[in-house]
């Protein structure tokens, strides 16, 4: 007798199979099934459906896709760039954290999120009873945008399958999207932050709590409540 995971197993190669041939969608009765086709310049190497099942192997694999990355050259981002900014964190995590990019501090150490915001972040991640360690936290993309401006269209173009490809690897319970690139990149929204926070969308069946990015608060400190509150969600549903 065929069991739900064998089904599911096989539904996901007929989908890979459909994805490799050109479709970004398939027309199933019931199902919205959409592909975003990898940038040709961008490739990402995909594991069996079974593979990161376990931690060493998610770990395996993450460290897999750092290497597929190597010295990245496929945006203009690479021109100012000291250091690729891959991730890091829990290859098991329950709860990942993806923001836009790196900025000065990020780019000198090659870690997400180690400045000022950083620090903000790490602050709601403590007093939520979390740890730095057991989180993941990544970026939209890898790679500083000049004078710390939003990435371009493009840059995200290229970037994508990335942090995608992390997200598949690690299959957090919960994502918490940092400010309006990551929100809009990984839901594929043009709703603003302020609009889209503090509510659950969807991605690839991963609920996405949208929340301010930390650097928001260094302007405007007294609105912390509002992730606060938005994190407060999120621990209920990871504990639910």
């Amino acid at each position: 007798m065929t069991t739900k995971n064998e089904i599911i197993r096989e539904m996901k190669n007929a989908m890979e199979f459909y994805k490799e041939l050109g479709f970004e969608y398939l027309p199933v009765k019931g199902l919205g099934l959409s592909f975003k086709k990898e940038r040709e310049s961008a490739p990402v190497r995909k594991s069996s459906p079974e593979a990161g099942s376990d931690k060493s192997d998610k770990a395996e694999l993450l460290k897999m896709l750092r290497e597929e990355i190597g010295d990245c050259r496929r945006c203009r981002l690479c021109e100012g760039r000291k250091n690729i900014v891959f991730g890091e964190g829990s290859a098991d995590a329950e709860l990942m954290f993806v923001g836009e990019g790196p900025g000065k501090d990020e780019d000198i150490q090659g870690r997400p999120f180690v400045g000022e915001a950083g620090q903000i972040l790490n602050n709601l991640i403590n007093k939520r009873g979390w740890k730095r360690e057991e989180v993941y936290i990544a970026n939209i993309v890898k790679c500083r945008p000049p004078g710390n401006r939003a990435p371009e269209d493009d840059e995200v173009g290229a970037c994508m399958p990335f942090v995608e490809r992390q997200i598949e690897i690690i299959r957090p319970k919960v994502i918490m999207a940092l400010g309006n690139v990551a929100t809009q990149s990984l839901l594929r929204i043009k709703t603003p932050i302020s609009r889209a926070r503090g509510n659950f969308f969807v991605y690839k069946d991963i609920p996405v709590m949208p929340t301010f990015h930390p650097a928001y608060f260094l302007r405007n400190p007294k609105e912390k409540i509002l992730t606060w509150e938005d994190s407060a969600k999120v621990l209920e549903k990871l504990n639910a």
